[in-house]
């Protein structure tokens, strides 16, 4: 199922990205930096949805309350949360 989530508190302003079958595929962010997040990305693609979200989740950038990854595990969340509303 692919997902849309809109950033708060940092540079990128989305992410998209899939879940399937519990692992979390094809993730891309709208804005930010765009190396690290390409990064991010292609370290995550494959995982299992609550691994990433146990190693993403809680990372600061600088004084911020939140990150890049830490808006995908907080998306993550949201969409697993949703699967379980609404399961296939």
């Amino acid at each position: 199922m692919r997902f849309q989530y809109r950033t708060k508190g940092t540079c990128s302003s989305q992410i998209l990205f899939e879940v399937e079958e519990g692992k979390v595929r094809n993730i891309s962010y709208i804005g930010g930096c765009n190396g690290n997040l390409q990064g991010i990305s292609r370290l995550v693609d494959g995982m299992d949805i609550d691994e990433a979200i146990g190693k993403l989740g809680g990372i600061r950038c600088g004084g911020k309350e939140t990150s890049c990854p830490d808006q995908l595990a907080r998306a993550l969340l949201a969409a697993k949360e949703k699967l379980a509303e609404n399961p296939a």
